[in-house]
């Protein structure tokens, strides 16, 4: 059933973000893969309206940060990162994922948009309250049609990590999304599907260990891109927003499967969720460029590159800060008196 309403709640989003014409309509479906992979029950209309108000009030406090990166830049950039490293260790110290996540897709789409255009910030501001609004929706109405099985107990919540663990962590997340929001400052409306495609890695490098952190981060990049390639081959036979929906609903399950061990693998969930939203905004960007007739190939060609490029320093960043402890860890050891014999 978690296969089923992932799946639709994510083809459901998509087919309404692009009906409808919104202004960044890939927000929508990355924030229903979001919530629809981390909730398990469906969202009251309380909570769901007091998400939505919380996110979008706090996500327009990035509205703040524009005055500062303009006229003071070196001051915006380092509470920008300030910014980004609290709300990265709010979510791992046990609070509220989405709630982390969303406040820094904000607070970097934002304050980047503000600095070239104030109207484009107060537009990010709407498609984001929009997508999270839209993603809540698709989230009652899968669960409407693909219940989950009544459960006598509610699933603990999950414990929060160490202070310094966390700290750590966030820290590490911080510095993978931080150079990306540096780039999208020189052209932020053409960099808003390279800063979501930040979040995610900063996301998913709070779960990656040094070892795997090629195999999780560039493998999962890769392939989101090779499924967005067959999605693209596999619309042009028949180009209608229904048939856009249902290939998302096939694709979604194929990789929702995977992300709930219903089908056997070797990868984390972490690797599947990066996948699908890797998969969404190559193939929504894709479709954009088709409507505004500019060639897809070549700019598919140029964001595929930056998509890697953005996710080998993500990789650098994992190696290079979970050595460097063990580093200093092995030093003091060496240090040391040996015992007495």
């Amino acid at each position: 059933m978690r296969a089923l309403r992932l799946a639709f709640g994510t083809a459901l989003c998509l087919a309404i973000s692009f009906g409808m014409d919104l202004s960044i309509p890939i927000v929508a479906p990355v924030f229903a893969v979001f919530l629809l992979a981390s909730v398990n029950r469906p969202m009251p209309l309380k909570a769901a309206l007091g998400l939505v108000m919380v996110v979008a009030m706090t996500t327009g406090s990035g509205l703040l940060l524009v005055p500062l990166l303009q006229y003071y830049f070196m001051s915006g950039v380092l509470l920008v990162g300030l910014c980004l490293f609290l709300a990265f260790r709010y979510g791992l110290r046990g609070g509220n994922n989405l709630v982390s996540t969303f406040l820094v897709a904000g607070v970097t789409m934002i304050s980047a948009a503000g600095t070239a255009d104030l109207q484009l910030a107060m537009t990010v501001v709407g498609a984001l309250a929009k997508g999270l609004l839209l993603a809540v929706v698709a989230l009652g109405v899968s669960h409407w049609l693909f219940p989950e099985p009544p459960s006598p107990q509610k699933p603990p919540s999950k414990p929060g990590l160490p202070n310094d663990d966390a700290t750590h962590l966030a820290l590490r997340a911080t510095l993978v999304v931080m150079p990306v929001f540096l780039l999208a400052l020189a052209d932020p409306s053409s960099y808003m599907p390279i800063i979501m495609k930040s979040v995610s890695l900063g996301r998913q490098s709070c779960t990656t260990t040094a070892r795997g952190a090629a195999r999780e981060l560039l493998g999962s990049t890769l392939l989101g891109g090779a499924l967005a390639i067959a999605f693209w081959f596999a619309l042009k036979w028949f180009v209608h927003l229904w048939m856009f929906f249902l290939w998302m609903l096939l694709f979604g399950l194929l990789v929702a499967r995977k992300l709930y061990g219903l089908s056997h693998t070797r990868y984390s969930p972490s690797f599947w969720l990066n996948t699908l939203v890797t998969l969404i905004i190559l193939l929504g960007q894709s479709v954009q460029d088709s409507v505004a007739g500019k060639d897809v190939y070549t700019a598919f060609a140029v964001r595929m590159g930056l998509f890697v490029a953005v996710t080998l320093y993500a990789c650098l960043m994992v190696q290079l800060l979970d050595v460097r402890p063990r580093m200093r860890q092995g030093t003091t050891t060496a240090g040391q008196a040996p015992p007495p014999s």
